[in-house]
C-alpha cells in the first residue's frame, strides 16, 4: 500500500469506526442499559470490567467489557477459577458478545477500532516473537481476521499468524467483509471458547516459525 493510499485508508477507516460506533451506540443503548442492570443483579459491582491492554505500538489502554463472571474466591482468598466464576448468564453475555458493547466507547476514542487484532494480555507482549508483535502496528479491533476464522477456538500459533496476516492485507475492503462475517458469527454464537473450557489457554509463547495465514473464508 502506497504513503497515500494508506493515508486514505486510514482515514476512511475512522470514519467508518466513528459512523458504525456511533449509530450502534444508539441503537443499542436501550440492550446497553438492560444488561447493565442484569449484570448488577446477577454478578455484582462493578457492571464494567476495566482491564489494561496494549494497543496501537504497544500503547496501554483500559479495555471495556461487561462483567461475565463472579467475585467468588476460595477459602484460601484466591479467585476460583473461570470455570466456577462464570454463571449461565455470563455464558449468555459471551455467547452473544453483548460483552463486548461496552468497547464501541473506546472505538469512538479512537483507541481502539471495529475491525483489528483483538487486545491481548500486557503479560503476554515479551513472549511474543517479533513477527508476531507486529500485531501492534494497527489499533486492536472489537472483531478481527482471527475472530472469524476461529476466534478462541483455535491455537494461539494459528490465531498470531492471523492477527499478522491481517496487518499485511488490511483494507476497508477486507474490514467490510470481516464485519459482515463477524455479523453471522455472532448469531451463530460460534467459536466463543474450545469444548470444555470457557475462556481461552494462556499464552506462554512460541519457537516456532509462524504459520502462513492467508484466506480462509
Amino acid at each position: 500500500m502506497s504513503p497515500q493510499s494508506h493515508i486514505v485508508y486510514r482515514v476512511s477507516k475512522r470514519l467508518l469506526d466513528v459512523a458504525i460506533a456511533g449509530s450502534m451506540l444508539v441503537v443499542f443503548s436501550p440492550v446497553m442499559l438492560l444488561t447493565a442492570l442484569l449484570v448488577k443483579i446477577f454478578l455484582g459491582s462493578p457492571v464494567i470490567f476495566r482491564h489494561p491492554r496494549p494497543g496501537l505500538n504497544e500503547r496501554v489502554f483500559e479495555c471495556l467489557k461487561f462483567r461475565t463472571m463472579t467475585n467468588g474466591k476460595g477459602p484460601d482468598g484466591e479467585l476460583l477459577p473461570d470455570m466456577q466464576r462464570l454463571t449461565s448468564f455470563g455464558k449468555f453475555l459471551r455467547r452473544t458478545s453483548l460483552d463486548e458493547l461496552p468497547q464501541l466507547f473506546t472505538v469512538l476514542t479512537g483507541e481502539m477500532s471495529l475491525v483489528g487484532p483483538r487486545p491481548l494480555e500486557i503479560r503476554y507482549v515479551p513472549r511474543y516473537t517479533p513477527a508476531q508483535n507486529r500485531r501492534h502496528e494497527v489499533k486492536p479491533g472489537i472483531t478481527g481476521w482471527a475472530q472469524v476464522n476461529g476466534r478462541n477456538a483455535i491455537d494461539w500459533d494459528r490465531r498470531l499468524a492471523l492477527d499478522v496476516w491481517y496487518v499485511d492485507h488490511c483494507s476497508l475492503g477486507l474490514d467490510l467483509k470481516i464485519l459482515g462475517l463477524t455479523f453471522w458469527k455472532v448469531l451463530a454464537g460460534s467459536d466463543v471458547a474450545r469444548p470444555g473450557q470457557v475462556s481461552c489457554d494462556e499464552f506462554w509463547g512460541t519457537s516456532q516459525p509462524m504459520s502462513h495465514a492467508g484466506e480462509s473464508q
